[in-house]
């Protein structure tokens, strides 16, 4: 691409499912001009990009940072890609049958790599673990034993996950803790009464003039 390596800089941070294997771990990262459109109504923007070594069908990939920056909105329907530019809405559109041949190309290029010695040099960069995409993002797991303690005076119960052996002189005190303020935990929707509706609200947005369909 003819830009000078001084441009590039060190980055640590891996990603994943671009490439069979558990996670890759970029180069370097570069800052790069990207403009959509002609120049009668453009958009210009500075984009991050990671930059990698292995070989791909695609020279780059715009994810989601890419539509942040450009306020772009896509659909994968209508394979169009929508933005607000100085001189109205910039539509970018192309045609099924070149999406179909760079998806065949891309399912062929995982193929040969899956089947060639080229997935051992990429997993000698992965990580040892890989990520465990079963699990929500939220999801929490103790790494050691979990203490189930009676929080209410009747049926509510907590669980509260402590080192058994790191914390033996605290247990006490955790649990003393917990039933002096069990009535910040909420057990079912009744306990939690009063909430302003515009900080949250649940509404369908069904036109008042449409039949109900079952």
């Amino acid at each position: 691409m003819g830009i000078d390596r001084s441009r590039v800089r060190p980055t640590g941070v891996p990603f994943h499912g671009v490439v069979p294997g558990k996670q890759a771990i970029p180069l370097r990262q570069i800052d790069l001009h990207i403009t959509f459109e002609d120049s009668t109504n453009y958009r210009t923007e500075t984009l991050t990009f990671e930059v990698v070594e292995f070989h791909g069908t695609y020279h780059a990939i715009l994810g989601r940072p890419c539509y942040a920056k450009f306020m772009a909105v896509p659909n994968y329907t209508y394979l169009k890609l929508k933005m607000l530019g100085p001189h109205g809405v910039i539509t970018i559109d192309t045609s099924f049958q070149r999406v179909y041949k760079y998806e065949v190309e891309c399912c062929d290029r995982a193929s040969a790599i899956i089947t060639s010695e080229e997935l051992v040099v990429i997993k000698e960069g992965t990580a040892e673990e890989a990520p465990d995409f079963k699990r929500s993002a939220g999801s929490f797991e103790p790494t050691e034993g979990i203490k189930e303690v009676l929080v209410g005076l009747v049926a509510p119960r907590a669980k509260w996950c402590a080192s058994t052996p790191r914390f033996p002189p605290n247990r006490k005190a955790l649990v003393d803790f917990l039933r002096t303020n069990r009535d910040i935990f909420v057990w079912k929707p009744s306990d939690m009464p009063g909430i302003p509706r515009e900080v949250v609200e649940h509404a369908l947005k069904i036109k008042l003039s449409s039949k109900p369909v079952k």
